[in-house]
């Protein structure tokens, strides 16, 4: 089984931007849920937003304001986009897929991360 893979992570300096990207397995249906975590050295890992099957969306309080996820309709891919990145932004960023495999059956379906690095 395929995890989701991530991409457009990298270097950015304060203030700049950067869109991640998602795209789900094909042996995960039934999504109804995807997201973005980020975990940095020495913390846990934490929500950065997450968006449901009808468009709901919530973010975590350290980017809320700053960030945007979206989903194609038919929620195989994922993005976030990050504005006014500062240094506490620097993680390693997860795409998190919520929905079932016939090998797992429902479950959480995880990336194996990309690096967002935010530095002058």
């Amino acid at each position: 089984q395929e995890p989701p893979v991530e991409s457009g992570g990298g270097l950015v300096q304060p203030g700049g931007s950067l869109r991640l990207s998602c795209r789900t397995s094909d042996d995960i249906f039934g999504i109804y849920a995807m997201g973005w975590y980020r975990q940095a050295p020495g913390k846990e890992r934490e929500m950065v937003a997450r968006i449901f099957r009808g468009g709901m969306t919530n973010y975590g309080k350290s980017v809320k304001g700053r960030v945007t996820i979206s989903s194609d309709s038919s929620m195989t891919t994922v993005n976030l986009q990050m504005n006014s990145l500062v240094p506490e932004d620097t993680a390693v960023y997860y795409c998190m897929i919520s929905g079932s495999s016939l090998k797992k059956g429902s479950s959480e379906y995880w990336g194996q991360g990309t690096q967002v690095t935010v530095s002058a």
